[in-house]
């Protein structure tokens, strides 16, 4: 298994972090990891970010799963693996990332929205995909798209509210790309105690649906 998948066993959601400085990116991801979130995704959107990327990633805890999002280019793909990222995820299919991935052996996970996509995505050698934006069909299109594609695993991401978590976790979804509605303020210096009360109440529901 790779430090991913057994992140997103442990706990089922990948944490967003995005804002316009890293300066909060570190103890926001404390943070999360305090309440049980294992997989954090560090996004190249935000100026300076590999830099701290780079500098969490030497002090982070170990069985947390650092990743880059937004990436867009293979050459985004090797600075973020050597700024510390063990996973990737882009938001379109971008064939160019998903080989630069394989040849950095790091799990890639593309966005991709209609069927096509996802299998194109599984083709061009994907293990995942993020079915991007999953708030365009909720949890209804994720089970219909499951039933022809069962063997894809699928991690809705985007526009998901923290009490639609555990429908798309009973509609088939592998995990969840988690954003501002469990981020909220915190990567500007907001409340990290509301943080982790968001990210238990998160987990509680999504642990609890895959119990069931």
């Amino acid at each position: 298994m790779t430090h991913l998948t057994t992140a997103l066993a442990a706990a089922p959601v990948i944490a967003i972090l995005r804002s316009q400085t890293p300066h909060h990116f570190a103890v926001t991801a404390d943070a999360l990891h305090g309440a049980g979130v294992r997989a954090v995704e560090f996004t190249l959107t935000t100026p300076g970010v590999l830099p701290t990327m780079r500098e969490y990633a030497q002090s982070k805890p170990t069985d947390l799963a650092l990743g880059a999002g937004t990436v867009m280019t293979p050459y985004d793909a090797q600075r973020a693996v050597e700024a510390g990222a063990t996973y990737l995820i882009t938001p379109a299919i971008c064939p160019d990332v998903i080989r630069e991935a394989l040849f950095l052996g790091v799990p890639v996970l593309p966005g991709a929205l209609t069927p096509s996509e996802i299998v194109a995505a599984w083709r061009e050698g994907a293990r995942m995909v993020k079915l991007f934006p999953a708030s365009m069909g909720g949890p209804d299109y994720l089970k219909a798209i499951r039933a022809p594609l069962p063997h894809i695993p699928l991690i809705p991401t985007g526009g998901i509210q923290l009490n639609q978590a555990p429908a798309y976790l009973a509609a088939g979804a592998t995990a969840l790309g988690m954003g501002s509605p469990l981020i909220g303020d915190a990567c500007e210096g907001g409340d990290l105690d509301a943080l982790r009360d968001r990210a238990r109440t998160l987990l509680d529901g999504v642990v609890n649906c895959v119990r069931s």
